[in-house]
């Protein structure tokens, strides 16, 4: 039994294990079409084309898609499934696609586009059926079944112009509401909407709405307006306004105005009267105005005045009259009727002076006659009067002054004068007229007492002469003042200081300098003067444009950098560039230090030779003690091998490589040289058996400051002394070498000793110093002589005898 089992899980296992699909293909389709009309039915489907291994049942998980957004997801075991619409609108018009996941599994359907066409129509809705002229009425156009954003236009039909049209957009609601104000005079209003939609698919617009009724009602009529007597009157006429409305218990106001003018008012009346007296300037335009609200309604009639007699006319002999002469007025009246009084009258800010009551008017002329003039005329009580007249006496002007402000002396070439011209008398305006010289520069007219201003620029140096002329309309004066004269200079040009000689000037002698100017205006002030140092150095004021200087027995503290500073009386300073100065060496301080270098020359020379021959001359007699010995011996008598130092034990001598930097042996060179060897070292047996040094031992007989070094415990003489016997094995290993080159070492171990000397010495007085510091120079000096004697002569020796020579 449970081996059955085992086989049926197995064989159920190995069924699962085999379940293989894939989805081929995910299609969508619109039912019944892509396109389809506004309201109608619509239906979505989506199918999935699956292969699978076997006959297995897979669940499908459908997803809708609408323009990025999910519609609806829906499960099922079936490969195909549908999204209904039941009445499609322009809101579901869009991009559609379909997923189809199964499992693990996923896969979209292509992109799908469908349009809905058309727009319901709109309901247009007015919340009063009745409404009063000035009143706002309330319209809300709507369309139920569509998703804002939506359009609504609303319009006004039969209007004399054509339909007045108003539009509003809604982003979030499927309704809109506006208020339209009922204007004076509508009846029967009628209106109606239409909704459009914008969509980046395209634009869709409704058909317009049902047309909506809206009735009018007065609140007033229109008024009534008359003149009484006549629209035609005559001058001097009383005349009566009446202005009459119906009203319906409604608080109006009535206004009777005369173009922009209110002559009579009321409110809550229904009659508005006003009376005049007319006249000429009565004449015309006459409206009666009735308002409630934003509601006005009016009324306007001409009334034409007939002239009763002319307006009078102002005769005057001139407008414009010289001081002295006759003022001549008379007052002229045209008309059918006699006139009844006339008379004339100054005014002077709006007031009226009596002249005379009559028609005419004489006197001579004053300055204070100066005004404006009318004449009034009167019939029947109408009072006309004529028309302004300015009448201007003029006095004459007076002999104008002309200055300069401020008051200068000079003036600088290229800068503006101010000048000031006015003539204390006459009548304004004045014109001032301003010269330079013959020639008119300007003009300027001046409605008061106060002076004309003018400017001008001299343009050449010197003296400019300057004048001005004043007028008014006073018929035969015309005066002209004094002339002015201006000097005019001009500030210093560009300044230039040149040297001779230029750059250098040698110690004690002298050097002229030369500051000139281009252009500028005598006297011209120069100063000399060093960088660094505002005291000058030289001050001239010249009439002249350049300056020379002379400056005697210049030193080396003279060196430096001058410039030169120039000025007139402008005041402006101008400076030049900058010149260097070099005081060199005199040519006889030049002789005498070449003289001097070439004594120390000479003198060092000699003094070179002089020792030269006196170390030559010392060389051919040494103070070393020679003996007969065969060989060197220590303190004992021991005869000491050539690698030996006095105290027996050996010493490496110049074949340490850390201290002459050479070898003791060369097997690699040829037989010539051994040869060669060989002679040295005969030369050196027979130089060993006739000279004898031992350092720091008892032998050292011959040389006092070695004896005294001896004899005398400095710095216990360790150092010393064992250098002395390195000094002593290197000369004895030199003189038994076969190479010569190896002679180069020497120079070493002299500098050794002469360094551990002076060590040595720094702890001991002056006069131990010189004898530890001469000490090793003496004994190489005779070493060297020695070995140079006692030696086959070759050119190499040539660097040691020169190291000789040095100590």
């Amino acid at each position: 039994m449970c081996l059955a089992l085992l086989v049926i899980l197995l064989h159920c296992s190995s069924l699962k294990a085999r379940e293989v699909f894939t989805i081929n293909k995910v299609e969508i389709r619109a039912d019944p079409s892509l396109q389809v009309p506004n309201g109608d039915a619509l239906t979505i489907l989506c199918i999935a084309d699956i292969s699978k291994s076997g006959n297995f049942m897979i669940e499908h998980h459908f997803t809708f898609f609408k323009d990025g957004r999910i519609l609806s997801d829906i499960t099922s075991l079936q490969n195909r499934t549908e999204y209904k619409i039941p009445a499609a609108r322009f809101a579901d018009t869009g991009e559609y696609v379909c997923m189809v996941k199964a499992k693990e599994k996923k896969k979209k359907s292509e992109v799908m586009l469908v349009k809905v066409t058309g727009l319901p129509k709109p309901k247009l809705t007015a919340l009063k059926n009745m409404v009063t002229e000035g009143e706002e009425l309330v319209l809300k156009c709507e369309v139920p079944e569509e998703a804002p954003p939506l359009t609504f236009t609303f319009q006004k039909l039969l209007t004399p112009g054509g339909p007045v049209t108003r539009t509003k957009k809604e982003l979030e609601k499927n309704f809109t509401t506006i208020e339209i104000p009922v204007e004076p005079g509508d009846k029967i209003l009628r209106f109606q909407c239409i909704a459009s939609v914008y969509s980046a698919h395209g634009m869709q617009e409704s058909a317009p709405s049902d047309v909506e009724l809206v009735t009018v009602v007065e609140p007033f009529s229109t008024p009534a307006l008359v003149i009484e007597p006549s629209l035609n009157v005559t001058e001097g006429d009383n005349v009566k306004l009446v202005c009459r409305v119906v009203v319906r218990n409604y608080d109006i106001e009535i206004i009777i105005q005369k173009d922009k003018v209110i002559l009579n008012s009321t409110r809550g009346q229904n009659t508005l009267t006003y009376f005049t007296k007319v006249s000429m300037q009565d004449n015309g335009n006459y409206t009666c105005k009735v308002e409630l609200g934003s509601v006005s309604k009016e009324k306007t009639v001409n009334m034409v005045v007939t002239e009763l007699f002319s307006k009078p006319e102002l005769i005057h002999s001139a407008k414009m009259i010289d001081e002295g002469d006759w003022l001549q007025l008379q007052c002229k009246v045209k008309g059918l009727l006699p006139v009844t009084k006339i008379s004339i009258k100054t005014r002077y800010l709006g007031k009226d002076n009596l002249l005379n009551d009559s028609s005419s008017f004489i006197t001579k002329a004053h300055v204070n006659n100066t005004a404006t003039y009318i004449c009034t005329a009167e019939i029947n009580g109408i009072i006309k009067e004529s028309d302004p007249v300015k009448i201007n006496v003029y006095a004459p002007v007076s002999i104008p002054q002309l200055w300069i402000v401020p008051s200068v002396r000079d003036v600088i070439l290229g800068r503006a004068i101010r000048f000031q011209c006015q003539s204390m008398y006459g009548t304004p305006p004045i014109t001032y007229k301003f010269f330079r010289g013959n020639k008119t520069v300007n003009s300027s007219q001046i409605f008061n007492k106060l002076p004309a201003e003018f400017r001008d620029k001299p343009t050449e140096v010197g003296v400019e002469q300057y004048s001005c002329e004043a007028s008014n309309h006073h018929s035969h004066i015309r005066k002209r003042s004094r002339e002015l004269n201006i000097t005019v200079i001009a500030p210093v040009g560009k300044v230039n200081l040149i040297s001779v000689p230029k750059r250098e000037v040698e110690d004690g002698k002298g050097i002229s300098f030369r500051c000139y100017v281009e252009t500028g205006s005598l006297p011209i002030n120069f100063k000399l003067l060093k960088q660094n140092n505002r005291k000058p150095i030289s001050e001239d004021t010249k009439m002249d444009t350049e300056v020379i200087w002379y400056k005697e027995t210049w030193s080396k503290q003279d060196s430096g950098e001058y410039f030169c500073e120039a000025s007139n009386p402008t005041n402006i300073v101008q400076r030049s560039d900058v010149i260097s100065i070099n005081v060199i060496l005199a040519s006889w301080q030049k002789v005498l230090i070449a003289l001097f270098v070439l004594v120390i020359i000479v003198i060092l020379g000699c003094g070179g030779c002089c020792w030269y021959l006196w170390k030559k001359r010392k060389a051919k007699h040494p103070s070393i003690e020679m003996s007969g010995s065969a060989g060197v011996t220590n303190s004992a008598g021991v005869k000491l091998e050539p690698r030996q130092n006095s105290d027996g034990q050996y010493y490496p001598g110049y074949m340490d490589d850390s201290e002459n930097h050479m070898k003791a042996t060369d097997e690699n060179k040829d037989s010539g040289e051994n040869r060669y060897s060989s002679e040295i070292r005969s030369n050196t047996v027979r130089l060993q058996s006739s000279v004898k040094l031992t350092i720091c031992g008892s032998n050292f007989v011959h040389d006092p400051l070695v004896n005294s070094l001896k004899t005398k415990p400095i710095c216990k003489r360790k150092s010393i002394c064992r250098e002395n016997k390195r000094l002593n094995a290197l000369n004895e290993g030199l003189l038994s070498s076969a190479k010569l080159r190896e002679a180069k070492s020497l120079p070493f171990r002299v500098h050794r000793f002469l360094v551990a000397g002076l060590k040595c010495a720094s702890k001991i007085n002056i006069v131990e110093k010189l004898k530890v510091v001469l000490m090793p120079l003496r004994i190489a000096s005779s070493n060297i002589n020695c070995w140079e004697k006692n030696t086959k002569p070759n050119p190499r020796w040539k660097m040691l005898h020169l190291f000789q020579k040095t100590l």
